[in-house]
């Protein structure tokens, strides 16, 4: 855990098109956004980031085993599944996610839907980064890609559960 000296007086702030983006794969397409991490706050306990999904695209369901996340809808519509039951999803919609709870998040709406998260402890942002490609502000999106064939072995290394392997 971090000390307060390391953590007195030091303050991050992220703007829109800084820090690193990652384009994300089939089913979700969209971009993960990492912007608030152990990197640039200095802080063990947590990162925050947006994940955007394409119409039509999705984040397959999964839980955390050793992860609490926190999720808002910041723009779109759609449903989130949690344990089996769905939920609408519009802006400003909250959700927390305990250890082991299954969850998708499912675009359903003819616009990006884009969800601020915050984990803790943190590491999503080396999952966006292992499974995405790097990504510049501006450019298109680049064709549907496919998930990489050892995702469900990159997600067991970062503390998550495939349920769909």
């Amino acid at each position: 855990m971090n000390s307060a000296a390391t953590l007195r007086g030091h303050a991050a702030v992220v703007q829109p098109d800084d820090a690193t983006s990652y384009w994300q794969p089939m089913p979700a397409n969209g971009h993960a956004d990492p912007k608030l991490t152990p990197a640039n706050t200095r802080y063990d306990a947590l990162s925050m980031g947006y994940q955007t999904i394409a119409p039509g695209g999705r984040v397959r369901e999964h839980s955390h085993g050793d992860q609490v996340e926190l999720q808002i809808c910041f723009r779109g519509r759609g449903r989130v599944v949690v344990d089996g039951q769905n939920h609408p999803l519009a802006p400003g919609t909250a959700c927390f996610l305990g250890y082991d709870v299954k969850h998708e998040i499912i675009n359903e709406g003819p616009e990006e839907l884009v969800m601020l998260w915050v984990i803790s402890p943190p590491g999503l942002e080396h999952f966006f980064a292992a499974i995405g490609r790097p990504r510049q502000p501006g450019e298109p999106a680049p064709e549907p890609f496919a998930r990489p064939e050892d995702v469900v072995a990159i997600e067991r290394a970062m503390g998550m559960n495939d349920t769909q392997a």
